[in-house]
């Protein structure tokens, strides 16, 4: 079954399935967020907020949206390249451009230890392909 995350603003709502969102990024009280499908949206809610919506709207389920430092969360299944000296991380999705994101080397270095333990106990979940997400 497909997850979804619902973001309510005063004027809006957004219905996303999660396995949809590449990454959110905190921009002040903002929050930008960009889809596999390269749409993106911004909104007047800072990311710490929508962390707590997502977590609640969660909870008890094996969510792929990782908070990353500050000023991301990701899906850690699209991540495709961790560089620690560089402080970049690179993601792609199948058939889409690649997305490289600037991150704090503590925060990055997290998220690499995090994946490789996961990789190690095979609990990695695989990236969905294409045809998997069409509705």
């Amino acid at each position: 079954m497909d997850r979804h995350l619902i973001i309510k603003t005063r004027d809006e709502l957004l219905r996303l399935r999660i396995n949809n969102i590449l990454y959110l990024e905190a921009d002040r009280n903002y929050t930008r967020l960009l889809l596999t499908e390269g749409i993106q949206f911004t909104f007047a809610i800072n990311l710490g907020r929508i962390e707590e919506m997502l977590n609640k709207q969660t909870a008890g389920s094996n969510s792929p949206l990782v908070r990353v430092g500050k000023s991301y969360i990701v899906n850690k299944n699209y991540i495709l390249h961790i560089n620690l000296p560089k402080q970049k991380m690179l993601m792609l999705v199948p058939g889409g451009k690649p997305r490289e994101l600037v991150i704090s080397r503590d925060p990055l270095k997290m998220m690499k230890d995090r994946l490789e333990q996961e990789a190690l106990a095979g609990t990695a979940t695989p990236t969905p392909s294409p045809a998997a997400e069409k509705p």
